[in-house]
């Protein structure tokens, strides 16, 4: 079997496949009949599936590695030519809306796949190719400065990454110094940062004004194909969290300060959960490995089936190590129906989150490999997060095998954190939200609402008198913010959608799991709320869906004894 490096890759020649894909389209818009203009459609697909798995590997093989130099060339190219690919997609999805097959089709291929078509129309146009091409140089950038710290910590060099252990240390003043080291590289290239932004900011409204639109917001909904949700109804979930969240999310930081003895809990204590030490997977990566192995292998056939399918064929890469991009993913290489897991392994509990977090998303991906449409391989954004954030919590009866005597304090800090992150998750939303809706701020305006925003959302929060982060920019190091706007909310929306999981698994885990699998296999074939309901969930949007879950969470929580942990 062909393993992920023999995977083939050859630099696409714009004007060829440009030729070839208007062969293509002609013979889809000639088509004499629906079974033909399916077999046109097919083609169609298989020539825009090359594509992708060619950027897809240019991208997982300079993201791995952004010092070498070949594949930071080939990602170079396809910042080029992504638009012009994009235009050739909506070439497509124009003829397909208007196809007089469209009653047919529709019931073949789902209308899930016009709606999406749609929304990319309104996304796009020729006249906007330059200016997308320095977006995607523009973000391209801000990755690989990220990725090129190398931070000077207690002698040694470090990755932003590798540092991360040291923010989890028993001994405060050395979290205290690792968070400012962090932050120290933020703060030294700061006009870097802001100037990315701000050209982002105002690439981005210039392309939504080309487009016809007011401001960038209505276009980022059109590119995070939000068919079935809007933002009024965003904004009432984010007061929602406001309003049922925060302050229990405070309450837990307060219970933390004592646990952990501090009179006062300052931001480079947030990490640190329990006063004999954060839980830590008891072993190497190849251990983690190994256990996870054990752990899909118990959890179904299906799960079985698909971890061994990644380790046979060398699909993670998982360590932190220097010149890697920061974070993690996970990808999908079409013509191999292959996903793909990007991680940065550091030592902590976030190696095990990753591990089953981007395996939910993996998971999914392989099970809906065969489902014959390329837009429905993954979902939308947030109901993509549902399978990867859900995976977290099925997997937790296996949790001993990673944290030993550990496993409560995990469980604990899992469940904690994931309700912790509910204000942040939306404090980023909004903040994107007022940046486009003022593309003429400054880089000390930008700030100053996310300082705003913390008061609301975090208002625990305390940076000790560290400057850099009490000017408001914490919010550069998210590289959502930068690279996929209004990304973000997504992970909000899935962890009450996973926290139900959650709560059904812990009382009839087969039936529980048996959503989920059904989730997982309609891939992308329904928009948002369809796939909730198919999954027998609460909308999140729903009228008390947010405060019954979240009440439950409280119960849980407070039923641990803190002494115990």
């Amino acid at each position: 079997m062909l393993k992920f490096q023999d995977y083939q890759y050859e630099r696409p020649v714009l004007q060829e496949d440009q030729h070839a894909f208007k062969e293509l389209l002609h013979l889809f818009t000639n088509a004499p009949s629906a079974d033909k203009a399916i077999d046109a459609i097919k083609e169609i697909n298989t020539f825009r599936n090359k594509l992708s798995t060619l950027f897809n590997l240019v991208y997982v093989r300079a993201s791995i590695n952004t010092k070498d130099e070949f594949y930071q060339k080939e990602r170079n190219y396809f910042d080029e030519i992504e638009p012009e690919i994009k235009a050739m997609n909506t070439a497509f999805y124009k003829e397909l809306i208007k196809s007089p097959y469209r009653m047919e089709l529709e019931k073949q291929l789902g209308s899930q796949l016009f709606e999406i078509a749609d929304f990319e129309i309104k996304s796009f146009s020729p006249d906007i190719i330059s200016l997308l091409q320095k977006e995607n140089k523009l973000a391209s950038e801000y990755s690989k400065l990220v990725a090129s710290a190398e931070v000077e910590f207690q002698g040694d060099t470090y990755t932003l990454a590798q540092l991360g252990p040291f923010a989890q240390s028993e001994d405060r003043s050395i979290r205290k110094q690792a968070v400012t080291a962090s932050a120290g590289f933020f703060e030294s290239h700061v006009d870097q940062f802001d100037s990315i932004y701000d050209q982002l900011v105002k690439t981005r409204h210039e392309i939504a004004v080309k487009l016809g639109y007011k401001n960038f917001v209505e276009v980022g909904y059109l590119r995070m194909l939000r068919i079935d949700y809007n933002a009024e109804m965003v904004d009432v979930f984010r007061k929602q969290v406001q309003n049922f969240v925060v302050p229990l999310a405070t309450k837990l930081y307060e219970k933390q300060a004592a646990r952990i003895g501090v009179d006062s809990l300052k931001f480079y204590d947030e990490n640190f959960k329990f006063k004999t030490g954060n839980a830590k997977p008891k072993g190497s990566p190849e251990w983690i490995i190994e256990n996870g192995k054990k752990m899909y292998a118990e959890l179904s056939d299906e799960t079985n089936e698909f971890f061994q399918f990644m380790l046979d064929r060398n699909l993670l890469d998982l360590e932190a190590k220097k010149g890697k991009e920061a974070g993690g993913y996970c990808t999908f290489i079409e013509d191999y129906e292959a996903p793909f897991i990007f991680a940065n392994f550091n030592g902590t509990s976030g190696d095990v989150d990753v591990l089953t977090h981007e395996a939910g998303h993996a998971f999914q991906a392989y099970s809906s490999r065969n489902i014959g449409v390329p837009e429905y391989i993954f979902p939308t954004s947030e109901s993509a997060e549902i399978h990867s954030m859900s995976m977290e919590f099925f997997t937790w009866p296996w949790m001993e095998l990673f944290f030993k005597d550990d496993v409560d304090k995990y469980k604990y800090a899992h469940l904690a954190d994931g309700l912790q992150f509910l204000p942040y998750g939306v404090a980023v939303d909004e903040f994107q939200h007022l940046v486009y809706e003022n593309p003429e701020w400054t880089p000390n305006e930008r700030k100053d609402a996310w300082k705003q925003l913390e008061e609301i959302y975090l208002p625990h929060r305390d940076y000790d008198g560290n400057e850099y982060l009490e000017s408001g920019a914490f919010w550069q190091r998210q590289g959502h913010i930068y690279d996929v706007p209004f990304y973000y909310i997504d992970y909000t929306l899935a962890q009450i959608c996973a926290f139900q999981f959650w709560k059904k698994s812990r009382e009839d885990h087969e039936a529980a799991w048996a959503d989920y699998l059904n989730l997982c296999k309609l891939g992308g074939s329904k928009a948002f709320l369809e796939l909730v309901k198919a999954a027998n969930l609460r909308s999140p949007f729903e009228e008390g869906a947010l405060e019954t879950v979240i009440r439950t969470i409280e119960t849980w929580l407070e039923s641990v004894d803190d002494k115990a942990l």
